[in-house]
C-alpha cells in the first residue's frame, strides 16, 4: 500500500510512496501527530537525481526491518529540498553546526515544536565507514527520548536559540565596501587555481560559473597585465573543463562535477541550473577572448536543454539522474547511461572509425577511470569520453587529413549518440522549478541576442508563458510544477532569478511585457521577502505558522544568492524603468553586504560584480530595428559587461545611454567602432 507520499507532484517523494516507511510530506498536520502520539519527527530530506539518496531508500528506507524500527518511534517526514529550500536551508544550518559538513540525503531528529535534536546526512544500515549504523542509531535516539526527554528538548531549545542568534545579523551602517575588494578576490583566485589543469581548489572540481563570470568582468574593468592573467586563468579553465569527462562529449549538456582534479570522471547527474550558468559563461568567455570553441561549447549545451529537458508546456525539466541501469530491468548504477564499453564502441562502428574514435576520445579496453577517481570500482571496464587527441594528432597518427578526422569524428558521434538513446534512460526530475526555468531563460535570452538565433528567443519566450500562465497568479509565484501547480510558495530566488530573466529578455524581444511583468515581481518580491533589519531578502520555513528561522543567505555557491543577483536587477532596473529608488535599495544592499565582501569575497563573487556595476554605471543600449548585418555582427562579438539591453521597433539604429547622457543614433559599423575607439 502507498504511504501518504502518494498524493503528492515532487518525484523525489513519489520516489518513495511504496517504502514501508510511513512517509509524510511536510506539514503542520505531521507535527501535530508526533504531538499527539509523543514522538519524535524524523526529517529526511533528499532530491531525485541524488546518487546516496538513492542508496540510502535502497538500504534502509526499503528494508521491512529498519523501516518497522522508523515507524514505532518517530513520524517519518520526506521533504524534496529542491521543492522546499527553507526547510532544506533551516536544517542545514544545524547539521552544518553539530557536525562540521552537510549534504544529502540530510537526516535530521526533531522535537514535535520543530527543534533539532540529532542531525546528519546519510547513514549506512549497519556500522561503516565510522558512522553507528542507521537501525542502531534510530533505536537509539528513540530510547533516549523516552528516558532521557528533559535533557533533548533542553538541548534543542538551545540549539535552536542559537540557530536564530547566528542567523539573526543586523545589516551594519557601514560604506560601500573597499574598491581593494576586487584585487583581494584576484589575489585569491590566482592562489588557488590549477595552472595545469584549470579550475579552483583540488578534488572534487566543481564549476561554480559564478567564479570565471566575476573574472570576465573584470578583465574589462582592469585590461592591461591584471585583465589578461584574469582571462588566462578562465580560459585555462574552460578549455578543460570542455575537453574533460564533466562534459557530455556526445550530447552537449555538462554533468554536475568532476570528483578528481583532472575534470576526468564526473557525478554523472545533469542539473538544469549548471547547464544555464555555464552556457552563459561560455557565450561571455567567447565575446571576451573570440576563441570560438566556447561558442560551440555553449551551443552544445543549449542543444542539449532543447532537446532533452524541455517540457512539452515550453518550460525545462530541473535534472536527469547520474544512476542508470545497463540493461532493461538491470540493477542501477552510476554513470552507466554515459559511459561506454571499448567492445561496444567497435560493435557500432566500423574498425578504422572506431580505432580513430577510441584514441579521440581516450577509450581503453579495461576502461579509462583511474583508481583515485573510482575508489570503489563502480567504473570497472566502462569509458568516460574526454578529449584525448586532437584532429592534428590524430590526423598525424592515422595518416588521414584533418578535415576527414573532423568528418569521421562528427558521424561516430552521431551514431553513438543515437545507439546510447536505445538504452534504459536515467530518471529525469521533471518538476518545472521557477528560479531554475529563470537561469535558463537568461541563457536563452542571451545565446539569442549574441548568437542571432530566432529559434533560442522563441525558446525563451515560450518559457516564460509557461510560468506566467501556471505559477503566477497576479500577485505571488509558485515555486514549483508537475502535472499541477506544487503547494510550495515562491522564495527569493524565485522572484530574482525571474527578474533577471525578463531583464535579459526585453533585450532580444520588444514585447513591452517582459519589463511591465519584471516590475510586478520586484513590488512582490520586496513586499513579501524583504528584512529591513537584515538589509536584504530572506527565506523562511515556518510551522503552525511561526518562523522557525529567518535567514539571509549571502553565498554564491551551485546556485548564486538571490541577495547578489538582485542588487545587479534592482541597478538595471532602475535604469530601465527610470526610477532612483531601485538604485538606492541596490546601494543599500551593498552596505549591508560590505562586511562579507571585504572578508570573504571569494564566496560573494555576484555581490562584487554587481559593485562593480554599481561603481563604474549601466550602460543602457538600446536597439531599434533590425541593424546592418555587420554593426549586428560587431555587437554580438562585444564583451560589454556593464550593458542593459533594450530591444525596440525603429528603423535600424543604436542608442547608447550612460546615465541620462544619450549618444546621437548609431547606424553603421564603422561608428561603432569610432565610439570604441573614443572611450
Amino acid at each position: 500500500m502507498p504511504n501518504a507520499l502518494a498524493e503528492e507532484t515532487s518525484p523525489y517523494l513519489l520516489q518513495h510512496a511504496h517504502n514501508p516507511v510511513e512517509w509524510r510530506p511536510w506539514s503542520d498536520e505531521a507535527f501535530a501527530v508526533a504531538r499527539a502520539e509523543d514522538k519524535l519527527v524524523f526529517l529526511s530530506v533528499g532530491y531525485s537525481t541524488c546518487h546516496w539518496c538513492h542508496v540510502m531508500e535502497r538500504e534502509s528506507f526499503e528494508n521491512e526491518a529498519i523501516a518497522a524500527v522508523m515507524n514505532e518511534h518517530f513520524i517519518c517526514v520526506k521533504v524534496d529540498r529542491e521543492e522546499r529550500p527553507d526547510i532544506d536551508a533551516t536544517y542545514m544550518a544545524f547539521v552544518q553546526a553539530t557536525t562540521g559538513q552537510g549534504g544529502w540525503p540530510m537526516s535530521v531528529w526533531l522535537t514535535p515544536e520543530g527543534r533539532p535534536v540529532v542531525g546528519g546526512t546519510y547513514f549506512p544500515p549497519e556500522d561503516r565507514y565510522g558512522r553507528m549504523g542507521f537501525p542502531k542509531l534510530c533505536a537509539e535516539i528513540g530510547r533516549l527520548w523516552g528516558e532521557d526527554r528533559a535533557r533533548m528538548e533542553g538541548s534543542a531549545v538551545k540549539m535552536m536559540a542559537h540557530l536564530r542568534q547566528e542567523a539573526a545579523v543586523v545589516a551594519d551602517s557601514l560604506g560601500l565596501p573597499d574598491k581593494r575588494v576586487f584585487g583581494d578576490f584576484i589575489d585569491r583566485c590566482e592562489s588557488m587555481f590549477d595552472p595545469e589543469l584549470g579550475g579552483w581548489g583540488g578534488a572534487p572540481k566543481f564549476p561554480r560559473p559564478v567564479v570565471p563570470r566575476l573574472l570576465l568582468q573584470l578583465v574589462d574593468r582592469f585590461g592591461g597585465e591584471e585583465g589578461e592573467a584574469c582571462l588566462q586563468m578562465v580560459s585555462r579553465t574552460l578549455r578543460a573543463m570542455a575537453a574533460g569527462g564533466m562534459r557530455d562529449q556526445l550530447g552537449g549538456g555538462f554533468h554536475r562535477y568532476s570528483v578528481d582534479r583532472y575534470w576526468h570522471v564526473p557525478h554523472y547527474e545533469e542539473m538544469l541550473y549548471d547547464q544555464a550558468q555555464l552556457a552563459l559563461l561560455y557565450l561571455e568567455a567567447w565575446q571576451a577572448a573570440g576563441d570560438d570553441r566556447d561558442r560551440e561549447v555553449a551551443e552544445g549545451i543549449l542543444s542539449y536543454v532543447l532537446r532533452d529537458l524541455r517540457d512539452a508546456g515550453g518550460a525545462f525539466h530541473a535534472a536527469e539522474d547520474a544512476d542508470s541501469a545497463e540493461e532493461p530491468g538491470g540493477e542501477k548504477k552510476e554513470g552507466a547511461f554515459w559511459t561506454w564499453r571499448a567492445e561496444e564502441i567497435y560493435r557500432l562502428l566500423d574498425p578504422r572509425t572506431a580505432a580513430i574514435f577510441c584514441a579521440a576520445y581516450g577509450v581503453e579496453e579495461a576502461g579509462n577511470a583511474r583508481p583515485e577517481s573510482d575508489p570503489h570500482g563502480e567504473l570497472e571496464g566502462r569509458n568516460t569520453l574526454f578529449a584525448a587527441m586532437g584532429p592534428e594528432a590524430l590526423a598525424e597518427r592515422f595518416d588521414v587529413p584533418v578535415v576527414e578526422v573532423v568528418g569521421i569524428l562528427e558521424k561516430a558521434r552521431a551514431v553513438l549518440l543515437e545507439a546510447r538513446g536505445r538504452r534504459p534512460l536515467p530518471h529525469r526530475d521533471d518538476k518545472i522549478i521557477v528560479a531554475w526555468n529563470g537561469l535558463m531563460v537568461a541563457a536563452l535570452a542571451r545565446g539569442a541576442r549574441v548568437l542571432g538565433r530566432e529559434d533560442l528567443r522563441l525558446a525563451a519566450r515560450s518559457a516564460l508563458d509557461f510560468l506566467r500562465r501556471e505559477l503566477w497568479d497576479g500577485r505571488r509565484l509558485r515555486r514549483s510544477y508537475r502535472g499541477k501547480r506544487g503547494e510550495a510558495p515562491g522564495f527569493a530566488s524565485d522572484y530574482a532569478f525571474l527578474i533577471a530573466a525578463l531583464i535579459e529578455m526585453q533585450g532580444v524581444d520588444e514585447d513591452s511585457r517582459w519589463l511591465e511583468w519584471a516590475l510586478e515581481l520586484q513590488a512582490a518580491l520586496d513586499r513579501d521577502h524583504w528584512d529591513e533589519s537584515r538589509g536584504g531578502y530572506v527565506i523562511r520555513a515556518t510551522l503552525g505558522g511561526e518562523a522557525l528561522l529567518v535567514i539571509r543567505e549571502d553565498y554564491d555557491g551551485a546556485e548564486p544568492a538571490a541577495n547578489h543577483v538582485e542588487v545587479d536587477n534592482l541597478l538595471k532596473l532602475a535604469v530601465l524603468a527610470d526610477e532612483a529608488v531601485y538604485s538606492e535599495r541596490a546601494a543599500s544592499m551593498l552596505r549591508a553586504g560590505a562586511r562579507v565582501a571585504e572578508t570573504q569575497g571569494f564566496a560573494v563573487p555576484v555581490l562584487l560584480g554587481a559593485l562593480d556595476l554599481f561603481e563604474r554605471g549601466v550602460e543602457k543600449i538600446e536597439v531599434r530595428g533590425e541593424l546592418e548585418a555587420s554593426l549586428a555582427s560587431a555587437l554580438n562579438r562585444s564583451w560589454l559587461p556593464r550593458a542593459v539591453w533594450k530591444k525596440s521597433s525603429g528603423t535600424g539604429d543604436l542608442i547608447i545611454c550612460d546615465g541620462r547622457i544619450c549618444q546621437a543614433p548609431l547606424r553603421t559599423v564603422a561608428e561603432w567602432s569610432a565610439r570604441g575607439q573614443r572611450s
